[in-house]
């Protein structure tokens, strides 16, 4: 399973649950795959800023951590790595184990999706 984050326009969302909610009621199949929307690029990355981004980076590279072991390989300040990791967990991209001692991204991979459209000035 993946994670595709992406920008898209305020309601596109429900009408994508809505279209999910269709098939699933006709049993077509519907993707498994996790998805996080921001409703503008400006949201998303004052969300998932490029510290934030290592993290998962080095995360899915090294595997499950404790927050403390993650700070220390990557040479970041403990307080403001516990800090992103908690904003990521609220995003759903990092989990906990049961025992709350190790993080890990449950995903195989994480896409990050956002287009620039041209605006008439």
């Amino acid at each position: 399973m993946k994670a595709i984050v992406e920008v898209l326009p305020k309601g596109s969302l429900l009408n994508g649950l809505l279209k999910s909610a269709r098939n699933l009621d006709t049993g077509k199949s519907v993707s498994g795959d996790y998805r996080l929307t921001f409703e503008s690029s400006k949201l998303l990355l004052s969300e998932l800023t490029a510290a934030r981004i290592a993290l998962l980076e080095e995360l899915r590279i090294a595997g499950p951590l404790s927050v403390y072991g993650l700070a220390k390989r990557i040479g970041r300040n403990y307080s403001n790595v516990h800090s992103d990791v908690a904003k990521l967990i609220e995003h759903g991209l990092v989990a906990r184990f049961e025992d709350g001692k190790k993080i890990y991204v449950p995903f195989d991979s994480v896409e990050i999706r956002f287009t620039l459209n041209a605006t008439n000035y």
